[in-house]
């Protein structure tokens, strides 16, 4: 990874870069507070005596809510600042987490799980955006792999962690947890986190935030990769929607297993970032995302293979999501380097735009899951294989931007 000063750094590029750990905990938060407590969905059915549809609602409006907010911050942060969009957010966290964590019905849970989600996504729009601050495009990808990379530690450590604290201490427990992250990372941005943004663009309002929206919209490049990014994410929402109803209630294995499972799809994902962090440069974003929708697609196929050739296991509906972990952690980086360098100047705002995409369609995708997975893992792996599928129309508008 070049460093400051280093041969083919530009000179406007020469800017103060924030410490990579701190923007993969930037970029980790919400996901760890989004799965941290997916394996307590039936128990938390079971506390509030509520329906699973209910219960899904935990998830679902939490990536609306994502997808909302990071609509919200990336513009904001293009005018005002990266910092003080980031603190407003961890705060807003914060509150929400306490909230969660001392809900007394599932209505109550389940908003304060959208706040907390509104507070959360800061964190992946604003670490984005730095990145591109400060990096080119080729060099951004790159970045984005490693950065990714390390973010996978919280996907894979936030199902062992829910699923422990709820059958040691109940699902309450995953709350606080997400309160003892958020403090310390609000603190350490405070006083780590350099101010990157270039130079603050015109927003007198409303019609000065859709009108800039508007525009990367306009760009076919920006919609292609844009795209790209939200299918190649809906795969795997789509197994997320699904997978804790097929395993642990369809096929009758422990939350501590599901998560075990979901931990090593992690690894796969986190290699597909180191190779996206190690060839992105040298190949380009447009080989990587070839390579990588090829993963994807061969393993979302091969999850609906695997479900009609095979008896019920939970191996047979894990094992095609290493391929879909790996061609992921290969295109995710990409599409978004590839959507942020549409309008460099305006990252904030096309980060929002990817990130809302992203989130509200992998939102559909567990709706779409939740009405069509009665517990045997078709519906989920035909929802999955449908959007994998999608992933090559989009990536066809990219070749030709």
């Amino acid at each position: 990874m070049p460093l400051p000063g280093a041969p083919g750094v530009s000179a406007d590029l020469k800017k103060p870069r924030p410490p990579i750990w701190l923007l993969v905990a930037m970029i980790a938060i919400g996901p760890f507070t989004m799965q941290v407590l997916v394996p307590s969905l039936p128990s938390m059915g079971r506390d509030f005596g509520a329906s699973t549809s209910a219960v899904q609602l935990t998830v679902t409006l939490y990536l609306l809510s994502v997808g909302v907010g990071q609509l919200i911050y990336g513009p904001l942060s293009d005018r005002f600042g990266r910092r003080p969009l980031l603190m407003g957010g961890l705060a807003l966290y914060a509150v929400a987490s306490l909230g969660a964590a001392l809900a007394g019905g599932i209505g109550s849970l389940v908003i304060a799980r959208a706040l907390q989600a509104m507070g959360a996504c800061a964190g992946v729009v604003l670490a984005r955006a730095v990145i591109r601050d400060v990096w080119a495009r080729d060099q951004a990808a790159s970045v984005l792999g490693y950065v990714t990379m390390g973010m996978t530690i919280a996907p894979m450590l936030a199902p062992l962690l829910g699923s422990y604290l709820d059958q040691t201490l109940g699902w309450r427990a995953s709350m606080w947890a997400c309160l003892v992250f958020g403090l310390p990372l609000a603190l350490v941005a405070w006083k780590r986190l350099p101010e990157t943004l270039p130079a603050p663009q015109p927003l007198p309002g409303l019609f000065a935030i859709l009108a800039a929206y508007r525009s990367l919209w306009a760009i076919p490049v920006f919609r292609a990769y844009a795209a790209l990014t939200a299918c190649a994410t809906g795969v795997f929402f789509a197994f997320l929607g699904g997978a804790p109803y097929v395993v642990v209630q369809g096929m009758g294995y422990t939350p501590v297993q599901f998560a075990i499972g979901f931990a090593a799809i992690s690894v796969f994902f986190a290699a597909g970032n180191w190779l996206a962090g190690v060839l992105s440069k040298r190949l380009g974003i447009l080989r990587m995302l070839s390579v990588g929708t090829s993963i994807t697609v061969v393993g979302s196929i091969g999850a609906v293979v695997g479900q009609l050739a095979f008896p019920p296991h939970i191996l047979v509906f894990f094992v095609p999501m290493v391929l879909v972990g790996v061609g992921n952690g290969m295109t995710q980086p990409n599409a978004i380097a590839g959507a942020l360098s549409a309008k460099p100047q305006l990252a904030g705002t096309a980060s929002s735009l990817v990130g809302a995409l992203q989130m509200g369609f992998g939102a559909l995708m567990t709706f779409v899951v939740g009405l069509v997975e009665y517990g045997a893992g078709i519906g989920t792996a035909l929802t999955m294989a449908a959007t994998g599928s999608a992933c090559w129309l989009a990536l066809r508008g990219a070749r030709r931007g």
